[in-house]
């Protein structure tokens, strides 16, 4: 497994971060997800076999979120 971080802009509260949530555990591959809406971060444990950062960060775009690999 590997961890990633991402910075995202545009999470208000904690449905923001609830949503990030729940589209980033929705990818195959996807373990741990911890989402910080206050900091405007998240962590992402996931299996480089199964899933990428591109896939990661096309999610939390298509969920309406700027975000990049920090």
């Amino acid at each position: 497994m590997q961890n990633i971080h991402l910075k995202i802009d545009g999470m208000t509260c904690g449905g923001c971060a609830n949503s990030v949530n729940r589209v980033l555990r929705e990818i195959n591959g996807v373990g741990d997800v911890q989402v910080d809406w206050q900091n405007g971060t998240a962590t992402v444990q996931f299996d480089a076999a199964q899933t990428d950062v591109a896939a990661l960060v096309d999610a939390v775009e298509n969920a309406g979120f700027n975000v990049q690999a920090a």
